[in-house]
This record gives structure tokens, sequence and C-alpha cells, in this order.
């Protein structure tokens, strides 16, 4: 499961990942050489922490990009929406009695 390290996962890739580090290291390999042909085998998204290198920096990337995108286009519409044209137009005495008209029935 994801989040999770082989040794607290119940799943069975965890499972298989426990026996195969274990023939590994039994083998002779080191930590870093057993870490490099499992990521090799399977690939980054087994590792608990994910390196942070390569393809995954747009993985990394995204979320943070996302929220500046999202707040720059809020602001940007937060912006907009507070100025009023300069030159907008007056109602005539004849478009404020109705709008007065309309607004008290």
């Amino acid at each position: 499961c994801r989040n999770e390290s082989i040794d607290e996962s119940n799943a069975d890739l965890a499972r298989d990942l426990r026996l195969l580090v274990r023939e590994r290291l039994v083998e002779g390999d080191t930590n870093a050489q057993t870490i490099e042909f499992i990521v090799e085998r399977y690939g980054e998204y087994v590792l608990l922490k994910p390196l942070g290198g390569g393809s995954n920096w747009i993985l990394w990337g995204a979320g943070p990009g996302m929220l500046l995108i999202g707040l720059g286009v809020g602001l940007s519409f937060l912006r907009r929406r507070q100025t009023a044209p300069e030159n907008a137009p007056t109602l005539t005495e004849a478009e404020a009695a109705r709008l007065k008209e309309i607004l008290n029935q």
C-alpha cells in the first residue's frame, strides 16, 4: 500500500519485496545495491520516499504549480471584479424612477 513501508504493509507486493530484500542481503548485496535492483525491476513507485529526480520533477512540481496557478487566477478575478469602469453610464431620471418602482414591488 502507498505510504506504508514494506515492513508495515500486508499487500502481496510488500510480502514479495520483503522476501526479495532478504534474499539480496543474504547473498551479500549492500543496502544501496538492493534498493537499486528493486527500483530497476519495479520502478520508483515502490520506494516509500521516491527520488526527486528525472520525470518525478513533474509530479513533485504539479501540486504546487496548480496551487500557484489557482491563486493567480483567483487574484486576477478578484482584482477585475473590484474595479468598476470609470466611464460607467449613469441612470436617467426615467430609469431611476422605473428602478425604484420595481424595487418597491
